[in-house]
């Protein structure tokens, strides 16, 4: 039998601690996240599925201890698995796993290596992303590859469509990898580092919104940090805004600069390159709207949008 201990968190922590459970793999224990109560919590829970299997859970603030990484040697385990675990794991853990440590990470490596990457492939506008199993190594994202699986980012798409897709193939290469990798035949291919590209962390004010950006940037920033993430936020009329979703529109706008216009009884944005976005959900001082009651609230005359020199991403 194959002993593993796995790091996990989300829903990709769930679907393949779940993949390993249905290979047989033996799971001696699941090292886990205690939920923020600060952050929308809207993903599967690691440690309610790990319960159900009866595996031994822990919640380590800090997992790389000299007595965690005790505890976890002693279970002499073949592998040790990372799946969406959102703390780095030092060397001497590594060093731990007879058949070595592998993660998953959200995007098609060496490009987005790093945090949220899927919300930075919606951001920068990229029609491909995708899952990938790799060794682990000290620095972040950069071991060999096992096996990755794209998938398509459509223009419309918000940041959690995406990640479902992920979720799906990362699934998916585990499920097909695990075999391979019990069995000692499993590939490993070199990443080539000339490529790689690297991505911090997003905080909740990233997410503001300047007008005087494109339509398409600006599109891409909603679409990046929609809900169940924060939201990309504004002012309008005085008032906090956060705008939900949006569509491209072909017209020409009105306005000189950047405004918030009703036209046949619909929404607008006109943006910095004088393009526009059609608003069909935003949330204005706590109230969410939707067209038509949004257009009630614009009124007949344009609104101007509120500018930032802040960049947006």
């Amino acid at each position: 039998m194959t002993d593993a201990v796995v790091f996990a968190y989300h829903d990709v922590g769930a679907r393949c601690l779940e993949t390993l459970l249905l290979h047989g793999v033996n799971v001696r224990l699941v090292l886990t996240h205690e939920d923020d109560p600060r952050e929308n919590i809207w993903f599967a829970s690691v440690s309610a599925l790990a319960r159900q299997h009866a595996i031994p859970t822990l919640t380590p603030a800090h997992p790389n201890t000299a007595e965690m990484t005790r505890h976890i040697a002693s279970l002499r385990p073949d592998f040790l698995f990372s799946f969406y675990y959102r703390q780095m794991l030092g060397q001497p853990l590594l060093d731990i796993p007879r058949l070595g440590a592998l993660n998953m990470h959200g995007s098609l490596l060496p490009r987005y290596r790093g945090r949220a990457p899927v919300n930075w492939a919606v951001i920068n506008g990229e029609r491909e992303t995708g899952a990938t199993l790799h060794y682990m190594v000290a620095k972040p994202d950069a071991g060999d590859i096992v096996d990755s699986q794209s998938v398509p980012i459509f223009p419309d798409d918000a940041a959690v469509d995406v990640f479902r897709k992920v979720t799906d193939a990362a699934q998916s290469v585990l499920d097909r990898s695990l075999p391979r990798l019990i069995d000692g035949t499993a590939l490993r291919i070199a990443q080539n580092h000339a490529q790689a590209t690297y991505f911090g962390g997003r905080k909740p004010e990233d997410g503001r919104i300047d007008w005087n950006r494109s339509a398409a940037e600006i599109h891409n920033l909603v679409r990046g940090v929609a809900p169940p993430y924060p939201g990309a936020f504004t002012s309008i009329g005085g008032k906090p805004a956060r705008v939900l979703r949006t569509l491209h529109d072909p017209m020409p706008g009105p306005c000189q600069q950047p405004c918030l216009f009703v036209r046949d009884g619909r929404a607008y944005a006109q943006c910095g390159d004088a393009a526009l976005l059609r608003i069909t959900e935003i949330e204005v001082n706590g109230q969410f709207l939707r067209e038509p009651d949004l257009a009630q609230f614009i009124g007949e005359r344009p609104l101007p949008l509120s500018t930032t020199t802040r960049k947006i991403a």
